[in-house]
């Protein structure tokens, strides 16, 4: 069962290594972590989706992160009203006869063309993971010659408390 966890956490060195290794220690893959500042000074958030087998295992993993010395706040945010993210760069193959039928695909997804070259187009697709998934999969057929995802980013919905 996927997770989704975040961390505020302060802004040190050493401190996505020691998050990771804590989860790699016990077993645990992680699909996905982004990592950046905050609306605070020196205090960065993580985001990252787990992949956990129970509820207990959930519950382990909060437990030990809030043991960390540079962690303040770590929260299960899976069941919550979330806001939650994803960014993808990719790199279609292009030629002048199919570009028009690309460009007929991103424009439902409100994708963005970064960079036009003689044999490819960069697009840049921002939402929720399954969207991302969807526009790769119909941009698949055309070459998807590079890919960059930058993993889920979230927080809960509504005021902070």
């Amino acid at each position: 069962m996927r997770r989704i966890i975040t961390a505020t956490v302060k802004d040190s060195s050493g401190v996505l290594n020691r998050v990771t290794g804590l989860l790699s220690k016990r077993g645990f893959n992680i699909s996905s972590i982004t990592v950046g500042a905050s609306e605070m000074p020196y205090i960065s958030k993580m985001t990252f989706e787990v992949d956990i087998n129970t509820p207990v295992q959930a519950e382990q993993i909060i437990k030990q992160l809030n043991k960390q010395i540079d962690v303040i706040k770590v929260m299960d945010i899976t069941d919550l009203q979330i806001v939650a993210r994803e960014l993808a760069l990719i790199k279609i193959a292009t030629n002048p006869t199919n570009r028009h039928e690309i460009y007929g695909i991103i424009n439902p997804f409100r994708a963005r063309v970064l960079d036009v070259a003689k044999n490819s187009i960069t697009i840049e697709a921002t939402g929720k993971t399954d969207k991302v998934d969807a526009i790769i999969d119909l941009l698949s057929p055309y070459g998807i010659k590079e890919l960059s995802r930058t993993g889920i980013t979230a927080f809960p919905r509504g005021r902070n408390k």
